[in-house]
């Protein structure tokens, strides 16, 4: 008896109609068939192509689409003959249980054996043995005889040598899928047989689902490989013809190890957010078991757009106010970009309007496109601009603009100047610079703004080459990018290196190194976050961040010196949280003291700081810094010189508290407040903190929670609210009378001003009235007015330092004409030497003594004003801004006294004289009455003042002398009403008679009326 068994492989599309859309699956299966010797497969096969609708009731349609021919066997007796078709091979099954391998025929009855034949697949392995004694020859054999057990193996080559025979590479090809066990065996039986070590890796037996096609620029793509059996680990790769990087999960990046499913038990993902040409590449994934690794490749082609286009322009400015004044101004504008293999289309446009098409010449690594531009010299309002749009092959484009400085006809403009070796043109207000090209060795830029018609300071971002490269290696390893710990080492070794050089160059102009090493702090900060990076590279990058805090950072203004420290601050406190401890003990550099604490009871010491504290478990990490508090931005006059930052790792504790202890360092009028950096702010905040004093050397402070602190000193805190309702009451009623007072002496100024040195007088007391009442309403507005920004707190500083200057100076006006008319008398005053000396004292030097003090401040880089208080700065005796306003009320109330005393002596020797000279005698006396009354009251106010600053805030003296201060200050304005009014018999006879003429001038019309009423009824 003789039998036929014949296997047929085909597959089918199934259908699924639903309601609104329709499902189209296809399924693979077997058929086997059974038959006498007579029926030929190729009849059957064709029976089965004929076969195109398999629809029965109840089910969806299904079409037949392929079938193929996979096994056959010949049955006479016990006698079989099995072959596989074409294309296909002996399962692992057949392979392993029966020993009928690779193509032959396979005289075993295998026919009920599923799957009996699959098909052919190309599986390459490679690998490498590494250290063997044995010879080539011998190697190569071993190789071939054990990797000849596996099911379809084809070839096996020793591709060669290297390292000194240290590695012996071999690749292998079989055409069957194996299980990773039968790999591991034989891997493991070649590392006894050779005394080697193997590393063995596989291709063909991942799959990646395959990206078709080229991808969008800054799209989002996702990668999922997958492997039939469960592995070990998972990772990717990406390569580059120049590099290959290790992807981990980051700001770009996104690995997911749970995509697995029933059929594939290991997965991996990938997501890449926003792809751009550093993406462009060959990405590998890989899954681990034992010392094999199964890998698979699939190629990722972005349709590439410039990641950045420079555009430059020659000259850096038109002149059109040359004369003769031109219609148009040739500019030659250049774009770089980096070489590429995309096919751009190149155009630009000038205001808008496209001109034309461009062509790239090579430029090493670099293209480059070059045009010239006719900029109008018709006066416009809008700025004037050059586009340069690049548009890739599937449509995507990326512009870059840049605005082009016009100095047009009779506007302001900066002269040409020049800056070593920097040649900066003529630019018109308000523009600003860029030059491109930096010192050899260097990349970057240089920018320079006209304000008005003044030059600012360069601002220099040229940055050293090698540092460029670690920001760059930074970048990508926040973004996930080659983001390992061999990686973070090389970052923070050249960190290091880079900042060392950067101390020991003289350059002052390195604002760029500054900014860029603290940019790589930040990135190597942010990518802790989701890589955990080890305690091998706290050395160099404790040394790195010390070094950038002795480079002195010339060159930043404060706001930008304030956003730097705070992102130092920051990264630094992130890197100390995110790296991984285990031995170290901590590490000490110039400016960084970093220490750890694994027991229970935490009592460490970082710069002779003290840090204490209880937890249950986990690592204290402590870090002091020196030299950043004064680049943080803090509302108080002193700040500490040490900055303490707490963390804790692997700690689940709910609540605990920390104690430190701060060497004392300031005066001891001032009052520690102890704070913490708010990251959310970026503000000092105490919240959660208190302060205690010591033994007198040190400030405790007692926080419940973790995170950077530090100790801020200020003057006590005064402004309770008796103090606040004196205040407001009291300049409330100043500035009532001194507009009281003003309105009096416009109504009676023709009735007392009789004689010169009445005018005079009337005209200094006007003068200081005005003044004091400006100076009330600016004090007020610095009380009332929050969140004031630099510009209008310098204006409010200005303008109280200003009016209270005049104020004192016209008193000075007043005593100094008093004395100079009752000594000189027969050589009178006249009124207009009067008037002009006045304003040349009252007017002119208090703005001399303003514009002169601010000028110092500003070239001295000493600190004008405090945004604290928007007043002058104190700093130490005859040290601070403050001293420009002391000094001159402090010789104008000597001045005032020895005229008070000069005046009382000639008015008791000399006699009542009559006439004209009895008036003079009398406004002699009023004046002396002004001088005596308000020279004390106004120079008292300021004395106490000035005591404030001197005086320890915790002493009942401070707090007299405050309160002092508050009310006579409060209250000037009606002390000059009381002195310049009521005190003054002159004045207040012309009050009454205003006053009572009114009242006869009411009484009269009142008779008048009465009398009329009278005769008519009569």
């Amino acid at each position: 008896m003789c039998s036929k068994v014949v296997l047929f492989l085909f597959g089918a599309v199934c259908i699924t109609s639903q309601i609104s859309s329709a499902v189209e699956e296809v399924y693979s299966a077997e058929l086997m068939v059974e038959s006498n010797v007579t029926l030929d497969s190729q009849t059957i096969l064709n029976a089965l192509l004929g076969i195109i609708n398999l629809t029965s009731p109840n089910n969806p349609p299904v079409t037949l689409s392929d079938s193929k021919l996979v096994a056959e066997c010949l049955i006479i007796g016990t006698d079989t003959q099995c072959n596989c078709s074409a294309g296909y091979i002996w399962s692992n099954q057949v392979c392993y249980n029966f020993n009928c391998c690779r193509e032959s025929t396979c005289t075993k009855n295998v026919s009920y054996i599923e799957p009996l034949c699959i098909a052919k697949v190309q599986v390459r392995i490679n690998g490498s043995v590494i250290n063997s004694l044995q010879g080539e020859s011998t190697i190569k054999t071993q190789l071939q005889n054990k990797f000849g057990e596996l099911n379809g193996f084809e070839s096996l080559n020793v591709t060669g040598q290297r390292q000194s025979n240290k590695f012996t590479d071999f690749e292998a090809a079989v055409s069957v899928r194996f299980e990773t066990s039968k790999l591991q065996k034989i891997v493991t039986d070649l590392e006894s047989a050779l005394e080697a070590v193997l590393w063995v890796d596989t291709s063909g037996m991942v799959t990646i689902e395959s990206l078709k096609g080229t991808v969008l620029y800054e799209s989002e793509q996702v990668l999922n490989c997958t492997f039939e059996e469960a592995s070990g680990s998972a990772g990717w790769n990406m390569s580059t013809p120049n590099q290959r990087f290790e992807l981990n999960t980051g700001s770009v990046v996104k690995l997911d190890p749970n995509c697995a499913t029933a059929t594939y038990k290991s997965c991996v993902s990938v997501t890449l957010q926003k792809v751009t040409g550093v993406w462009s590449g060959t990405y590998e994934c890989g899954f681990t078991t034992g010392s094999v690794r199964h890998t698979a490749r699939a190629q990722l082609k972005v349709a590439l757009l410039p990641d950045v286009i420079a555009l430059t322009i020659d000259p850096l400015t038109a002149d059109c106010s040359a004369e003769p004044v031109k219609p148009t101004i040739n500019i030659n504008v250049t774009a770089t970009i980096a070489n590429s293999t995309e096919s751009f289309s190149v155009w630009w446009s000038l205001n808008n309007v496209t001109k034309e098409n461009l062509k790239n010449q090579t430029n090493g690594d670099k293209l480059v496109y070059n045009f010239n531009a006719h900029v109008s010299c018709t006066k416009t309002e809008k700025a004037q601009y050059v586009n340069v749009t690049f548009e890739n092959t599937i449509g995507q484009i990326r512009t870059a603009r840049v605005d082009i400085p016009v100095i047009y006809e009779g506007a302001p403009f900066c002269k040409q100047d020049r800056i070593n070796n920097d040649s900066w043109p003529k630019t018109p207000a308000g523009a600003t610079v860029i030059i491109r090209t930096c010192e050899v060795g260097r990349v970057g830029y240089k920018s320079r703004t006209c304000i008005h018609r003044t030059w600012m300071d360069v601002f220099y971002y040229c940055i050293d080459e090698n540092l460029n490269k670690v920001l760059d290696a930074a970048d990508n390893f926040q973004k996930g990018l080659g983001a390992t710990q061999a990686v973070a080492m090389d970052i923070f070794a050249g960190l290091k290196n880079s900042s060392t050089a950067m101390l020991a160059s003289n350059s002052v102009n390195s604002m760029g190194d500054i900014s860029a090493s603290v940019n790589v702090l930040n990135g190597m900060s942010t990518g802790s976050k989701y890589v955990t990076l080890q305690e091998d590279l706290l050395p160099d990058f404790v040394n790195a961040a010390s070094n950038m805090l002795n480079k002195t950072w010339e060159g930043f203004n404060k706001s930008d010196i304030q956003k730097i420290s705070s992102t130092y601050l920051d990264s630094v406190e992130g890197l100390v949280k995110n790296i991984h401890v285990n031995t170290s003990k901590g590490m000490n550099s110039s400016n960084l003291d970093l220490k750890f604490c694994s027991g229970s009871d935490c009592n460490i010491s970082v710069f002779d700081a003290n840090v204490s504290m209880n937890k249950t478990n986990g690592i204290m990490k402590t870090v002091a810094v020196k030299n950043l508090m004064e680049k943080l931005e803090n509302n108080q006059t002193e700040v500490t010189s040490l900055l303490i930052s707490t963390t804790l790792q692997d700690n689940n504790d709910s609540s605990f508290g920390i104690r430190l202890e701060f060497p004392q360092q300031l005066k001891p009028k001032y009052k520690p407040l102890c704070v913490f950096w708010d990251t959310t702010t970026s503000k000092w905040s105490s919240e959660g903190c208190t302060a205690n004093s010591s033994d007198g050397n040190r400030i405790v402070c007692d926080c419940n929670h973790l995170t950077s602190f530090s100790v801020l000193m200020s003057k006590s805190d005064t402004s309770d609210k008796i103090l606040d309702m004196i205040t407001n009451v009291g300049m409330g009623v100043s500035i009532c009378s001194l507009l009281i007072f003003l309105i009096i002496e416009s109504l009676v100024w023709s009735a007392v001003v009789k004689t010169n040195l009445s005018h005079f007088r009337h005209t200094a007391i006007v003068n200081i009235a005005v003044f004091l009442l400006l100076g009330d309403c600016s004090f007020l507005a610095n009380i009332f007015l929050e969140n004031l920004d630099e510009n209008w707190c310098l204006f409010l500083t200005v303008c109280q330092h200003l009016f209270f200057l005049a104020m004192f100076s016209w008193m000075l006006c007043m005593s100094v004409m008093l004395v100079h008319q009752l000594i000189f008398v027969f050589s009178p005053l006249r009124k207009r030497v009067f008037m002009f000396l006045s304003s040349i004292v009252g007017y002119v030097c208090p703005m001399l003594i303003v514009g002169c003090s601010y000028v110092y401040c500003k070239y001295t880089k000493k600190p004008y004003y405090s945004m604290d208080t928007c007043w002058l700065v104190y700093e130490s005796l005859l040290v601070g801004s403050i001293h420009a306003f002391i000094l001159p009320i402090g010789t104008v109330i000597l001045t005032n006294l020895f005229s008070m005393v000069v005046v009382m002596l000639t008015l008791l020797k000399s006699s009542a004289p009559e006439g004209s000279k009895a008036d003079d005698k009398e406004t002699a006396k009023s004046i002396l009455k002004v001088v005596v009354f308000l020279t004390p009251v106004f120079g008292v106010t300021w004395v106490f003042g000035f005591g404030l600053l001197l005086l320890n805030n915790n002493t009942i003296h401070f707090t007299i002398v405050n309160y002092s201060f508050t009310i006579l200050n409060s209250f000037q304005g009606l002390f000059l009403l009381i002195t310049g009014v009521f005190a003054e018999q002159k004045v207040r006879e012309e009050i009454f008679k205003i006053i009572a003429g009114e009242s006869k001038g009411k009484t009269e019309t009142s008779k008048n009326l009465s009398s009329t009423t009278y005769t008519k009824d009569k």
